[in-house]
């Protein structure tokens, strides 16, 4: 599902990055763990198209993202790539399933067809009463399955999660960690979570481990 060929990234003379090479198989989770500042957070944004490599390649289910234009990029990334971050990033002045909405309106999808996916998401994550409230009427967990739903609105193949529990009790987050291997069973989805928490690490398929912006063997 995923390939990465010798990426290498530097900003100006820093190098973030150094020849990283890795292959993930769909419907893995996969953890993505080291220290802070070890490059886990940019490798993730590479792979998500977010960034672009200074050097190397990025395969995503067959397609070289890294040779993409911006327009067909942006429009591969809203299909194929779903998003978790630490902050959730819900915009205030829409309700939860308006929040869910967006990525698919955006892709062309219809409201009512889209309205259906997401109320069907929120069911699915367990937070269909809270469709019509805002963020601010929301607790942290629920915003972040709100969040989770948002992610996956367009079906994508492969979900890329950077911290996600970071900001979540201990309860909230035992709860996502077991969600996103609900969602890989259902929905046959490839998970990739930088994490710093042991248990969601351990809970996974394969772990990576960065450090000084390489992958350690």
């Amino acid at each position: 599902m995923i390939t990465v060929e010798n990426i290498s990234k530097f900003y100006g003379d820093l190098q973030v990055l150094k020849n990283v090479s890795l292959q993930i198989q769909k419907a893995e989770v996969v953890a993505i763990i080291g220290a802070s500042g070890a490059g886990k957070t940019t490798l993730l944004q590479l792979m998500g198209t977010l960034d672009t490599p200074s050097s190397g390649k990025i395969f995503i289910n067959g397609v070289e993202v890294s040779a993409l234009n911006d327009k067909k990029l942006s429009a591969f990334r809203n299909k194929n790539i779903g998003f978790v971050f630490q902050f959730h990033h819900l915009l205030p002045e829409f309700t939860a399933i308006e929040n869910v909405c967006l990525p698919a309106l955006i892709a062309g999808v219809s409201k009512k067809e889209a309205s259906t996916r997401a109320l069907e998401l929120l069911e699915l994550l367990g937070v269909a009463q809270r469709a019509q409230h805002k963020p601010s009427e929301l607790s942290g967990g629920e915003q972040q399955r709100v969040a989770v739903a948002r992610a996956l609105i367009n079906k994508p193949a492969v979900v890329l999660a950077d911290e996600p529990s970071g900001n979540l009790d201990t309860h909230n987050a035992t709860h996502l960690h077991q969600l996103f291997f609900e969602l890989r069973e259902k929905l046959q989805q490839t998970f990739v979570i930088v994490t710093h928490n042991q248990d969601l690490a351990q809970m996974s398929d394969r772990q990576f481990v960065m450090q000084d912006g390489a992958l350690q063997n």
